[in-house]
């Protein structure tokens, strides 16, 4: 790819925008913001961002959820050439460490008004991944994993090799909404993929189950890109008998493997929509997949840009849009340029299906446990609403299965013990039968939505 193609690949972007005009760019706040009206938004931004001299290879943190200002600050930042670290609004844990971490130069908030703010933090950014980004005049974007099992890591993406990847989307592009903030790299999927296409972004206030549903029917949205624990949360709080989504044609999920029986009573839950399992990685873009049927946990990934193997078990992908590392921790990538996901797959011809991370897996007296397959069984129990299933060291086995539940109903906590150990022993071997239960009254997901097994 040459240079030029980096540096100007945010015009292209902001061109391919322009080309809709009058159509719907955003529904935000209930009100609708046109394609023309975004362009408009970009170009104060651009204005605004030489005003404050924020420009190429300043490392900028972008704070705020996303909305039409947001997304306009993101475009603009890109088309300056800088290296964006979008986060959302404070509580945000370790925000302080994110601006050690990426050594932000800049912070520029968006408050919920629109209004705007910009700082100097005083630090200098001389990570040697920086400096490639500037070397070659390219806009880069620095992305956090969550953090839900280990130390939180630094990815730094060249995001003008993101945005060439949207540049020949198709268009009739659909109404969407968008769940995974822009701190996540589905979010950021989300936003590009469906302004490139000449869609529509519709925004949430929150992302309760009632909330994201009476979204849908109001402004008739086709597509909820989301996660397994969302639409668990819906099915157990019946939130899909309270609204008649007959807009809705397609739910995508990702981030996490999906429970068997989740997607069976969605099957039921959401006749006429078709569910799709997706796949991607902050370390390498958002990759097509194609699932072995309508509601099933196998996938085939795409070969547009990507390439995969497995090794030992262990997906390996190759990716043009791979990140150029982490600014905090070393990255598994070997002599062919395949990075080391860590997920554990079992295939079937040509498909392939996730069984978890590597570092999850429960050895019990030298059996090997998938936290999904517990967590699969346990959700099947009535008055279940969500389980995180992990591993806890034993002085006779090495480990052991222990299970948090979060009840749909109040319950007494000595019953739902009961219940649950009786009810895995006649499904599962003894090995994964959980040694100890225990309910919460907290929310088991963490705040994009991802069971947190930390």
């Amino acid at each position: 790819m040459e240079p030029e193609a980096g540096t100007g690949a945010g015009l292209v972007f902001l061109e391919r925008l322009r080309a809709h005009a009058g159509a719907q760019a955003f529904v935000h706040g209930d009100e609708p913001l046109s394609y023309r009206a975004l362009g408009s938004m970009v170009d104060e931004w651009v204005a605004y961002l030489e005003s404050e001299s924020i420009g190429p290879g300043d490392v900028v943190m972008l704070e705020g959820v996303c909305s039409p200002e947001v997304a306009a600050a993101l475009l603009a930042l890109v088309t300056r050439r800088a290296i964006v670290v979008p986060i959302t609004p404070s509580p945000v844990e370790g925000v302080g460490t994110y601006l050690d971490v990426a050594e932000v130069e800049v912070v520029v908030s968006v408050d919920r008004y629109g209004d705007r703010v910009s700082r100097r933090t005083g630090r200098a950014a001389t990570n040697g991944l920086h400096e490639s980004l500037r070397a070659t005049g390219r806009p880069g974007l620095v992305l956090f994993s969550s953090g839900t099992s280990g130390r939180t890591k630094a990815t730094v993406l060249d995001f003008a090799r993101l945005l060439i990847r949207y540049h020949t989307v198709a268009g009739g592009g659909r109404r969407t909404i968008f769940f995974l903030n822009l701190d996540h790299i589905g979010g950021i999927n989300t936003l590009l993929h469906t302004l490139s296409s000449g869609g529509t972004v519709i925004t949430v206030p929150d992302r309760a189950p009632d909330t994201v549903l009476a979204s849908i029917v109001r402004h008739g949205a086709e597509i909820l890109p989301t996660t397994p624990t969302f639409l668990n949360m819906l099915l157990a709080v019946g939130a899909h008998r309270r609204f008649r989504t007959d807009t809705l044609e397609l739910v995508t999920y990702g981030t996490e493997p999906m429970p068997d029986r989740t997607l069976e009573l969605l099957r039921t839950a959401l006749p006429g929509v078709r569910l799709k399992q997706t796949y991607g990685l902050s370390e390498l873009g958002i990759l097509p997949t194609k699932s072995k049927a309508d509601g099933s946990g196998w996938m085939k990934l795409g070969t547009a840009g990507f390439a995969h193997k497995i090794v030992d078990g262990v997906l390996w992908i190759r990716s043009d849009t791979a990140m150029l590392g982490y600014l905090n921790a070393g990255a598994e990538f070997d002599e062919e340029g395949y990075f080391n996901t860590h997920d554990v797959v079992e295939t079937d011809g040509e498909y392939l299906r996730v069984l978890g991370r590597r570092s999850e897996i429960i050895n019990v007296g030298g059996e090997k446990v998938y936290p999904a397959e517990v967590e699969n069984v346990i959700l099947g129990i009535p008055n279940i609403a969500d389980v995180t299933v992990k591993g806890r060291p034993s002085p006779v086995t090495g480990m052991v299965v222990t299970a948090t539940v979060h009840l749909q109903h109040d319950e007494d906590d000595r019953s739902v013990r009961r219940r649950v150990r009786e009810y895995c022993r006649s499904r599962l071997a003894p090995f994964k039968v959980p040694a100890l239960v225990t309910v919460s009254r907290e929310a088991l997901h963490s705040a994009r939505f991802k069971k947190a097994r930390g």
